[in-house]
């Protein structure tokens, strides 16, 4: 992963501010999910076909998308995915229950 962010940052428009980094990351995040959740609407309730290369490709622009505000927060993505794979250890020890999901501390 740490691989994928080195090789996708060298695409990240260098003229922003972090600050400016760390906005568009956030709206990139949401766009690109927005058009995942919008496939799959036009799919559940307009007769849309779901098309799994479609998908793929939009997941990868997240990627990015997670890429660029990883490198903005100054962390690796393997790092934050392994810090989510620690919180989801101590939420599903056992792995998914719904009883855990529903009373998490």
């Amino acid at each position: 992963m740490d691989n994928y962010q080195e090789l996708a940052m060298v695409t990240k428009n260098n003229n922003l501010s972090l600050n400016e980094q760390i906005l568009n990351a956030a709206l990139g995040l949401a766009g690109e999910a927005g058009e995942v959740a919008d496939m799959v609407k036009k799919w559940k309730f307009q007769g849309h076909l779901l098309d799994p290369k479609d998908i793929a490709k939009e997941l990868g622009d997240i990627c990015w998308y997670v890429a660029l505000m990883s490198e903005s927060i100054g962390l690796s993505f393997n790092e934050i995915l392994e810090m989510n794979i620690e919180k989801l250890k101590k939420r599903y020890p056992e792995g998914f229950s719904a009883e855990r999901s529903i009373n998490r501390d």
